[in-house]
């Protein structure tokens, strides 16, 4: 008999949330348990905002943004974080950026002095910028090099078109190459600003005492009069077919992808249980059926992300070459009993109970609650929304899952890389 996971709702309760007069929303949680504070910055931009001809400019803003500013130069910022066992980074998402700061109480107000100037008044210098144009053009190129993302990169532009999401996060070696120091500038002066920025903090720290060194530190910071520009982004139009990708590899690539939908859809919940029960682990359908009980797979899973447009649903496979047919009949067998035949009250309940154990597990430390909370907010949310997808998921039933199935799971997005003699055959056929 499968035990029923029951949600737990305690959490959100040490959360405050508090809007300043120029528009930074706080978050703060109290957890006083190790003298740490964690510290997640979101600003409501991304690539998701970024022009068709400069893809990757969040990212290279991201590189270069801690490597400067008008008073202090990369390696004194470094020295500075450095010296006192603190930890500053910036990162770039599909629909979100982030500025993440993990430090002792005691350091907290000096280090965060320092993120409000390199987040407000970033110097990006020039050799900065060609350093890191350097390196993420690598990236790019390393990418090509490797089957599983070549494989992907097929699958987002098939699935995504003229879609941000389409492109990676890096951008293209074309775009990147082009993106100029006055386009950076450009990008942040647009979109860097309180009214669009969340602050999350988790740790030894109140609400009052949080409060008062964001007030120190960008209580002076004025929103801009002109508004944020409204996105008009390309409709997502689903179209599937063939990606075949000839590369001298020793495995084979496969994926299928499905659109899927948004955050914000009432499927979402249902897609994220059946996620799990897929492809999530070495007890998931896919794992147990064609890796261990059949033996086609190197690597084999499924994903999908949270996204605020139209996400994706994604079963990949590794597989030896001279096994490739039979894999892809496998891995679409598997999506498609989805569909056509209903899972059992206990592998329902088994799903339910490892995604909500997961996520329990990813509340742990004072980095992912300042992280959860943040995004959570970021994406326009609300902190309840940690309570509303645990209900959710315990909610999901038998029907429900069958019915989404045969919603999202009718024709595939098919990708396949491996050897020129093994993949072309595909391109006529199956």
């Amino acid at each position: 008999m499968t035990q029923t996971l029951t949600p737990s709702f305690s959490d959100t309760q040490n959360v405050h949330r508090y809007v300043l007069d120029n528009g930074i929303i706080l978050l703060v949680t109290e957890n006083p348990a190790a003298d740490i504070i964690a510290t997640r910055l979101f600003l409501r931009t991304g690539t998701r905002w970024e022009p068709p001809h400069q893809a990757g400019l969040s990212h290279l803003l991201a590189a270069v943004m801690t490597k400067g500013t008008e008073s202090l130069s990369s390696l004194e910022i470094a020295e500075r974080v450095e010296s006192v066992g603190a930890r500053v980074s910036a990162d770039t998402s599909s629909d979100y950026f982030l500025v993440g700061i993990k430090t002792v109480s005691g350091d907290f107000e000096d280090i965060l002095e320092l993120v409000a100037q390199l987040l407000r008044a970033p110097s990006f210098p020039e050799a900065e910028i060609e350093l890191e144009r350097r390196i993420t053009i690598q990236g790019i190129r390393a990418q090509k090099e490797q089957p599983f993302s070549v494989a992907f990169d097929h699958l987002r532009r098939g699935m995504y078109q003229n879609h941000p999401y389409a492109i990676s996060g890096l951008g293209t070696e074309e775009t990147v190459s082009q993106i100029t120091r006055a386009d950076l500038q450009e990008f942040h002066q647009t979109y860097f600003r309180p009214d669009n920025l969340i602050i999350s903090l988790a740790g030894r720290i109140t609400l009052e005492k949080a409060l008062s060194h964001i007030q120190r530190c960008f209580g002076d910071w004025k929103a801009p009069p002109t508004p944020l520009p409204k996105l008009t982004l390309p409709t997502i139009i689903s179209n599937p077919h063939k990606a075949i990708a000839p590369q001298e590899t020793q495995q084979s690539v496969i994926m299928l992808g499905y659109l899927a939908a948004s955050v914000y859809h009432e499927d979402y919940a249902t897609l994220k249980v059946m996620n799990t029960y897929l492809g999530n682990g070495l007890s998931s359908r896919l794992f147990v059926e064609l890796r261990e009980k059949r033996g086609l797979a190197y690597d084999v899973s499924a994903f999908y992300p949270t996204r605020l447009d139209a996400s994706q649903f994604v079963v990949y496979m590794g597989t030896a070459p001279n096994n490739t047919a039979i894999a892809i009949d496998g891995l679409r067998a598997e999506v498609d009993r989805l569909t056509n035949t209903p899972l059992t009250e206990e592998e329902l309940q088994v799903a339910k109970n490892k995604l909500l154990g997961q996520y329990a597990l990813g509340k742990q430390t004072n980095s992912q609650l300042a992280q959860i909370y943040g995004w959570y907010e970021t994406l326009e949310l609300g902190i309840d929304f940690d309570q509303q997808f645990q209900i959710d998921v315990a909610s999901v039933t038998v029907p429900q899952v069958l019915e989404i199935s045969q919603k999202y799971f009718c024709q595939p997005y098919l990708v396949l890389v491996g050897p020129q003699a093994i993949v072309t055959p595909f391109s006529y056929s199956h």
